[in-house]
């Protein structure tokens, strides 16, 4: 996979064409696997780690069926396309910043990656556009019984899977949905929202997973228990939760127009404004501005952008992206620059890619 034939494109799961795509962005679910009989990538030596990516990218290369996967090894990328992967949301920023032999398969629309030695020997993920968490299980499962049939995995008839950090033994898995908030918080209810998760079990995270920011209104909402649950139990929990707070999204857009259109409206046309006509923009507001007008767009108070459009553009205005785009590396002020300019052109042509 040349990525460079990536960097003016974004990833089937980003087009905003799955179910209640207004609010949710996709659907994740990961799994976790080890190598039987091997110790967990914390504590191989180099000489393991590169046998065990050997033995996994040979036994995901013969698979017969699925997505043709193309891999990536890690460890020779540059530091920038490691980030431009992270950004892609197609590997980890542990496994971007990892160390020794390690990889990535990925499938042409981005929908399927496999990432080796990262935290375990394999972590496997399936990412769908929208609110499809059981079509992601069922490709997943059906790529995680194939491998299978070829790998020995780490398991215990008492707890499961057996895996590098505790919380993820027994299913070794992990159901995410990305969500789209800016109402929830304009109506500053998005704390309630967090203490409810706090109180299932679930987890609230930013636009990269564990200990990232919330840029852009976008969280997601994550089990954080596996051990003692079934696969079907953990996806069950997730999708009790978030038909709810779809509703409540809803309800506080609902809200926010009906109090004050033109207020909302204003503001929405300013973050617009700005992104035509600023020649400098950090990411940061650039994700602020962005987000506003997604919500404009499907609140009917702007109809000349499409939804999927903007939904690119939070991608492709993260630094490693801009770089790509532009072709060279940039310093934090060039790349405030460049992105002004990215987004006065691709929003004065919308179709463009």
């Amino acid at each position: 996979m040349d990525l460079d034939s990536l960097k003016s494109t974004s990833g089937e799961w980003l087009r905003g064409s799955g179910p209640d795509s207004d609010i949710v962005i996709s659907s994740r679910i990961r799994l976790a696997r080890n190598v039987a009989d091997f110790p967990f990538p914390s504590r191989v030596p180099d000489s393991t780690q590169r046998e065990i990516e050997g033995l996994l990218k040979d036994h995901i290369k013969a698979l017969a069926t699925g997505p043709e996967l193309t891999y990536i090894d890690i460890a020779d990328a540059s530091q920038l396309d490691r980030q431009f992967l992270v950004e892609r949301q197609l590997v980890s920023r542990e496994h971007s910043e990892g160390t020794g032999a390690r990889g990535a398969c990925i499938s042409p629309k981005e929908t399927v990656s496999l990432m080796i030695n990262e935290e375990d020997h394999l972590r496997m993920q399936v990412l769908r556009s929208g609110y499809d968490l059981d079509a992601a299980w069922e490709e997943i499962n059906r790529l995680d019984d194939r491998l299978e049939e070829r790998v020995s995995f780490a398991f215990s008839d008492e707890f499961g899977y057996l895996t590098s950090c505790p919380t993820n033994v027994g299913t070794g898995m992990r159901v995410s949905v990305m969500l789209h908030l800016p109402g929830l918080v304009l109506t500053k209810e998005i704390q309630k929202v967090f203490q409810a998760m706090h109180k299932m079990n679930l987890a609230v995270r930013g636009l990269y997973g564990e200990g990232s920011q919330a840029l852009g209104d976008f969280y997601q909402i994550s089990n954080q228990v596996t051990l003692g649950r079934s696969e079907e139990q953990i996806i069950q929990n997730v999708k009790r939760v978030i038909p709810d707070i779809l509703s409540y999204e809803r309800r506080a857009r609902e809200a926010l127009v009906k109090s004050d259109q033109q207020r909302l409206h204003d503001q929405v046309s300013r973050a617009l404004g700005v992104l035509n006509s600023a020649r400098q923009i950090s990411s940061e507001e650039t994700m602020e501005k962005l987000s506003s007008v997604r919500m404009g767009i499907n609140l009917g108070l702007i109809d000349d952008i499409e939804a999927s459009t903007v939904n690119e553009l939070f991608m492709h205005i993260q630094p490693a992206h801009l770089q790509k785009i532009h072709g060279e590396v940039l310093e934090s002020s060039e790349r405030d620059l460049i992105r002004a300019t990215y987004l006065r052109e691709r929003l004065a042509n919308p179709s463009q890619n």
